[in-house]
C-alpha cells in the first residue's frame, strides 16, 4: 500500500514527538526559523496572486486561488523537515502516550513558536527591502494592509474560534502527510486542508506572524489608508494571542488528543462469555 493506516500514523506521530523532544535547542531554532520563512513565502505568494483576482474571478475562486498557493508553505515545512509550532501541537500524542514529558513538549512549543516568529519577520524585512509591496502599481500593498486590518479587527472570541478551525485543518494535513509513503502522497495530503482553511478565512498563528506585520508596514506605503488602525499592540493582543489559543485547542485537542484516544488509549479487550 502507498499509505499508512491511521493506527500506524499514530505511532509515527508518537515517534516523531520523541525525536522532537530531544532535538538540541540550536537545531530546533534553525528549523523553526526555516518553518517561519517557508510559511511567510507562502503567505506573500498568496497576497500577490490574490491581488486583483476577485475582480476577475469572483470571491470564491479568488479565495480558492489564495489558499492553493498558500499551501506551498506547509509543503516546504513537511518535505523539508522544518519545525512548525502549529504542526508540533500533535506532540500531545507523544505526551499522552507517556513517551515524552509535559515539560519537554511545552519547551519545544515555546522555542519553535519564537523561532517561527523570527523566521516570519526575516521575510517581512526581505519583502520590504526587495520592494515587493510596490508590485502591481502598489496594489499589493493595499491588499496586504487590508488583510492585516481584517485580522486585527476580528474580535477576541472570533479570532479564537477561527484559530481552532485553522489548526484543526493544519494538523489534519500533518496527519495525512504522515500517512503518505511518497512525496506526492504527502503533498496531496497537505494541499487540500491548507487550501480549505485559507479559503474559509480561518486564522493560523504562524501565518499571521508574517501577514499582519507586512500589512502594518504596507499601510504606511503611499496611497494606502488605515495606517493608524494597524498597530503592533493590536496585532499581538487582538489577533496573535487569541489565534494561538485557538490553534492549540484545535491542533492539540481536536486532532491530537482525539486520535490518541481512538488509536493509542489502552482499553481492556472485551471477550464473549
Amino acid at each position: 500500500m502507498s499509505y499508512r493506516e491511521p493506527r500506524e500514523v499514530a505511532e509515527v506521530v508518537a515517534q516523531a514527538s520523541e525525536r522532537k523532544a530531544v532535538t538540541p535547542v540550536s537545531k530546533l531554532v534553525i528549523l523553526g526559523v526555516l518553518a517561519g520563512v517557508y510559511i511567510a513565502f507562502g503567505g506573500m505568494l498568496s497576497i500577490v496572486v490574490s491581488t486583483g483576482a476577485e475582480r476577475v474571478m469572483g470571491f470564491g475562486p479568488s479565495r480558492f486561488l489564495a489558499g492553493s498557493v498558500f499551501s506551498l508553505g506547509l509543503i516546504m515545512v513537511i518535505l523539508g523537515g522544518a519545525e512548525l509550532f502549529t504542526g508540533n501541537n500533535l506532540m500531545v500524542i507523544g505526551y499522552l502516550s507517556r513517551r515524552i514529558s509535559l515539560r519537554a513538549m511545552l519547551f519545544n512549543w515555546v522555542v519553535v513558536y519564537a523561532a517561527n516568529f523570527l523566521g516570519s519577520l526575516l521575510i517581512v524585512v526581505l519583502v520590504y527591502g526587495a520592494g515587493l509591496l510596490s508590485l502591481g502599481g502598489g496594489r499589493v500593498a493595499v491588499v496586504a494592509a487590508g488583510i492585516a486590518g481584517d485580522k486585527i479587527g476580528l474580535g477576541f472570541t472570533v479570532a479564537v474560534v477561527r484559530g481552532i478551525g485553522a489548526n484543526w485543518l493544519v494538523c489534519a494535513a500533518v496527519w495525512l502527510a504522515a500517512g503518505g509513503k511518497s512525496n506526492l502522497d504527502r503533498i496531496l495530503g497537505i494541499y487540500f486542508p491548507v487550501m480549505a482553511f485559507v479559503a474559509l478565512g480561518l486564522e493560523h498563528s504562524v501565518g499571521n506572524m508574517f501577514l499582519v506585520p507586512i500589512g502594518i508596514i504596507a499601510a504606511h506605503s503611499p496611497g494606502v489608508a488605515g495606517a493608524s488602525e494597524l498597530t503592533w499592540g493590536g496585532f499581538l493582543f487582538n489577533n496573535l494571542l487569541p489565534v494561538t489559543i485557538g490553534n492549540i485547542i484545535g491542533g492539540a485537542g481536536l486532532v491530537g488528543a482525539a486520535y490518541w484516544y481512538v488509536y493509542r488509549y489502552p482499553r481492556p479487550v472485551k471477550r464473549d462469555g
